[in-house]
């Protein structure tokens, strides 16, 4: 019994388990194969199988972590740690990573950006495929599109928002009055500590919504107040990695989005009952005539939505963001602000607004806002780009189809460049004489054709805005608070909530 045919259960047993070995290695043997880099590809970590190099980031400070080890030190003794891989340092200013099952292509330093974004732009104007916009979002609009498409509607966009004012004297008094309403909603808090984000969401948003819908809203606008909440929401969430991966976050960027669209669409709809051709006014009648006159399968109304929410994105995500960073810091450092307002009071007065004419005579108020912009670093590793064809980087070749993420931080950060690149100090932006200085290095928009949309709508509102709100408050925290600079991560990054005192300048 203990021999079956001649051969014995030992010998059987032997041979599974050899069977079973052998399967193993081969198995690991083909991961460890898939993950070596195409020959020529840029370096990088090593790359574990299934996972990639998931685990050697810190998702939730990608953007560092992509950069390099930084301990650093904000005035008054607030200090932050970052513990995270020198990959930049390490491995140069091209390097990849396999994220999952995928390799991606990182970007780093000014020179190599100009050379991939502007040089060889035309090989890099597209974007990857994002599972989660396929399965929650129709593939039309701007920002995620790509080819002929992607260019007609980024060509219409800027073209109709110029018409409506963008980077024009016209849509100063817009955004003035907007200012009016937001300061009373500041002065109505009577100097007690409360939290501004939503407040500056709505006076923002309502900008872009001058524009695309042809009116402001009042802020306890129903529909407005549900529109702005559920694009807070829903960006946050989507900044999230497991939202990608997991049917629950998933399905409420799903759900989130449909509602957002279906008040797209009734804007839409009442716009078409009184359309008239011949006096558009807004982007939306624009749009309407633009369907009508061309009969082009690249214009109709699926991608006027598609619009309309890109639009709100791009107009609105990042200029309310940096002026939520801007009253944390001028709460923090008195000192900026008091020159700030100082400034201000000697060029502008009391007695009338800001105006953009303005800004060529206030060389510190600019560097402050520059200087904002750069350290709060938004948006830290922009939108990723995807290769259309084989393209040369730093002497490497990168195959076409490769994700490719252009990291603003290690320009915006780059030690080289600026002189205390972790410290707000507003003299990066001022020459020995205090006169505004430009920088190549300052790219928080990005570069090239796919540079943010709404890049010269914020310039002008965080201008506007930012002298505005020095010109009538003073910033400060609560008794007893200190503010803190760690931001959340989303696909922006944002302060942590927080609470602050805003009082009425009495200025003489």
């Amino acid at each position: 019994m203990d021999q079956l045919s001649g051969v014995s259960v030992p010998s059987l047993w032997l041979d599974s388990s050899s069977l079973l070995i052998f399967t193993l290695v081969f198995l690991v043997i083909a991961a460890c194969l898939r993950n070596r880099r195409p020959r020529n590809f840029p370096p990088g970590p090593l790359a574990l199988p299934l996972v990639g190099n998931v685990f050697s980031l810190d998702l939730r400070n990608a953007h560092r972590a992509m950069t390099e080890v930084r301990l650093y030190t904000l005035h008054h003794g607030f200090s932050l740690m970052v513990f995270c891989w020198q990959l930049a340092e390490t491995y140069g200013k091209v390097y990849s990573l396999k994220l999952g099952s995928t390799w991606t292509v990182v970007v780093n330093g000014l020179s190599t950006m100009q050379e991939a974004l502007l040089n060889k732009g035309d090989i890099l104007n597209d974007r990857p495929v994002i599972p989660l916009h396929i399965d929650v979002l129709p593939d039309f609009g701007i920002i995620f599109t790509n080819g002929h498409s992607w260019k007609e509607q980024r060509r219409f966009a800027l073209f109709t928002l110029k018409y409506f004012g963008v980077g024009k004297r016209s849509l100063e008094s817009s955004i003035l009055n907007e200012f009016i309403y937001l300061s009373k909603e500041f002065a109505n808090e009577k100097g007690k500590p409360f939290n501004p984000h939503y407040i500056i969401n709505k006076a923002v948003s309502n900008i872009i919504c001058s524009l695309v819908f042809g009116q402001r809203f009042d802020y306890c606008d129903e529909k407005f107040l549900k529109m702005t909440h559920l694009l807070d929401k829903v960006i946050q969430i989507e900044g999230s990695i497991w939202t990608q991966h997991f049917p629950g976050p998933h399905h409420t960027v799903q759900k989130i989005y449909s509602e957002i669209l279906k008040l797209m669409k009734t804007e839409i709809d009442q716009h078409k009952k009184d359309l008239d051709p011949s006096e558009p006014r807004d982007f939306i009648d624009c749009y309407l005539n633009e369907i009508q006159k061309v009969m082009d399968s690249f214009f109709h109304e699926e991608t006027l939505v598609m619009c309309l929410l890109d639009l709100f994105v791009a107009g609105t995500e990042t200029t309310s963001t940096t002026l939520r960073w801007a009253l944390l810091y001028m709460a923090k450092y008195t000192e900026i602000q008091e020159k700030v307002q100082a400034e201000i009071d000697r060029v502008i007065g009391q007695s009338r607004q800001p105006s953009m004419e303005d800004r060529p005579k206030l060389p510190y108020t600019d560097a402050v806002i520059h200087e904002l912009q750069r350290i709060s670093n938004i948006v830290p590793l922009s939108l990723p780009r995807v290769t259309k064809r084989e393209v040369q980087l730093e002497g490497y070749k990168i195959p076409k189809g490769v994700t490719v993420i252009p990291n603003l931080t290690s320009v915006l950060f780059d030690k080289s460049t600026w002189e205390t690149p972790y410290t707000f100090n507003p003299g990066h932006f001022l020459n020995k004489e205090g006169k505004f200085v430009k920088q190549a290095a300052f790219i928080p928009f990005s570069l090239g054709k796919r540079a943010c949309l709404g890049e010269n709508l914020a310039r002008m509102e965080l201008f506007l805005f930012f002298t505005s709100f020095m010109q009538r408050f003073t910033f400060s925290m609560p008794p007893g608070m200190e503010p803190v600079f760690k931001p959340q991560a989303s696909i922006t990054l944002k302060p942590s909530e927080y609470e602050i005192c805003i009082t009425q300048r009495e200025v003489c």
